[in-house]
Formats: structure tokens, C-alpha cells, sequence
């Protein structure tokens, strides 16, 4: 028996093992190592997968991604409710049975270089992977380009200023200010966007989308009706407020017809005439 426990253990180590390496291959890709002195690279990745708990794999992909090097940009964790049951439990209470799942989205930055390394180093969060994509996009002409735009700029500013030195009226000046504030415009915004490429080259974008199987959360609650039911009162009580409010409602319709007492008068009259005449011919 012991023997069949220690293979038994054995078989499910090995198994294990070899799910952590074939996870540990899925997440590896050449697209994140890949580098070339002449190119420069924007590396991307995005990957769903399945985790014990979110929360805890949440946080440990932060303090993985602070050991590499780089920060967290997004960590939204929503919590969805599938189905809810009550059931009394026969004492004044109710359980609330309730079936929900949790998921988490985390969009992180870490340094290019390493982001194989990051990769490898959730692979210990990861239960079952739904979905992995890398993407390397070639960077060096879109960088070139907004290099070349920073030094139009310059260019612009540096003749816009030797054409107001030279003078003239004052149109002139005012329209040789107001392209030379155009040329600034350009030049600044040519080189925030070199340094917004610099920026995605030197760090990579992972997007991580986690979830974990569905559990039941038990709620004890007090049972409203059950309360209302076991307060309400009994039969007598109950009778007499009835009686009490039909003689409150007979009262009620009294007074409503109390305005009509021009028409009671009359009916009453009409009563007592035909009354005496019926009363007078019979004699």
C-alpha cells in the first residue's frame, strides 16, 4: 500500500512537471528574444489563462514584474455572479447560496530584454492556458521618421528666426512670430513622439487576462417573511380590526352622502305625500 502511495505521488510529481514545461514552452517565443543592433523592436504580448485564485496571482504577478524591472499600468478584478439559490434552515434564518466566478485584467511594462524572463516567471501562476500571441513590430522607420520630423522643426525654427532678424514691416515680424510658434508646435510634439517610441521599444506591453473556476459563496440571512409571518397577529386580533374597520367604513359612506341632504329632504317629502294620499283615498 505504501508502495502504490509513493507511485502514486511520484506519477503525479512527474505529471506535474511536465504541464509546468509544456506552460513553460507555450509562453516561450522567439518574437521576445529576437534582437538586431541595426533594428529596434516594439515588443507586445497579450495571454488568458486560468489561475487558482486571482487575487493571489494578481499580486504576485506585480511583485514579479517589480523584480524585473518594469511597473503596472492596469489591474481590474471583477467578480460575476452566475446563479443564486435560498434555502431556509428552519431557524428564522435563510442561506444564499451563490455561484460566481472572478476575473482579473493587468496590462504591464517591463523592460524589453526582459520580457522572456517575465514570461517564464508567471508560468507558476498559470493552472491551464487558454490563449497566448507575441508580436515584435519593427520600429527603426517609424523612429527614423519622427526623428527626421524633430529636426524639420529645428530647421523651420532656425530660418523662421534669421527671417525676423532681418526686419521689414511690422505684418512681416507679426507673421514670422506666429510661424515660428507654429515651428515650436512641431518641433515639440515631434519630440514627444520620438520619446513615446523610445519609450515602447526600451518596454514591452503585456496584457494578461486571468480567471479561476467557479465557487459558491454561502451567505447567512434573516428570513423577512418567516419574521413577519411569526409577528403578525392572531385570529381574534385580526377579527376585531376587521369589524372595527367596517364600522369605520360605514361611517366613511355616511359621511360621504352627508353633502346630499338636499335630495334626502326631498325623497323624504315625496315618502310622506304619496304616504297621506295613499292613507286618504283608502278612507
Amino acid at each position: 500500500m505504501e508502495a502504490k502511495t509513493a507511485r502514486d505521488e511520484a506519477a503525479a510529481s512527474t505529471a506535474a512537471s511536465i504541464t509546468t514545461a509544456d506552460v513553460t514552452a507555450q509562453m516561450a517565443s522567439s518574437a521576445t528574444t529576437y534582437t538586431d543592433a541595426q533594428r529596434k523592436f516594439i515588443l507586445t504580448a497579450n495571454a488568458e489563462f486560468r489561475v487558482k485564485d486571482v487575487y493571489q496571482s494578481a499580486l504576485a504577478i506585480e511583485d514579479i514584474v517589480a523584480s524585473q524591472g518594469g511597473f503596472v499600468v492596469r489591474n481590474d478584478i471583477t467578480a460575476q455572479t452566475q446563479s443564486v439559490q435560498t434555502r431556509p434552515r428552519g431557524d428564522g434564518k435563510l442561506t444564499e447560496l451563490a455561484e460566481y466566478s472572478l476575473r482579473g485584467e493587468l496590462i504591464v511594462r517591463v523592460p524589453s530584454d526582459k520580457t522572456q524572463g517575465f514570461l517564464r516567471a508567471i508560468v507558476g501562476q498559470i493552472d491551464f492556458l487558454d490563449h497566448r500571441s507575441f508580436e515584435a513590430t519593427d520600429a527603426q522607420f517609424d523612429m527614423l521618421r519622427q526623428q527626421l520630423a524633430a529636426l524639420r522643426g529645428q530647421e523651420a525654427q532656425q530660418e523662421i528666426g534669421q527671417a525676423e532678424q532681418q526686419g521689414g514691416r511690422l505684418d512681416q515680424r507679426t507673421e514670422a512670430l506666429q510661424g515660428r510658434d507654429v515651428a515650436r508646435a512641431a518641433r515639440d510634439e515631434a519630440e514627444v513622439s520620438q520619446k513615446e517610441f523610445e519609450d515602447k521599444v526600451a518596454f514591452s506591453t503585456i496584457a494578461l487576462s486571468i480567471y479561476q473556476t467557479p465557487r459558491i459563496r454561502a451567505t447567512e440571512m434573516v428570513d423577512v417573511e418567516a419574521e413577519f409571518q411569526r409577528n403578525s397577529p392572531g385570529f381574534f386580533e385580526r377579527l376585531a380590526n376587521s369589524l372595527r374597520g367596517g364600522w369605520y367604513g360605514l361611517l366613511d359612506f355616511v359621511i360621504a352622502l352627508a353633502p346630499l341632504w338636499p335630495l334626502w329632504v326631498l325623497l323624504f317629502v315625496v315618502v310622506l305625500v304619496r304616504f297621506f294620499r295613499k292613507r286618504g283615498s283608502s278612507t
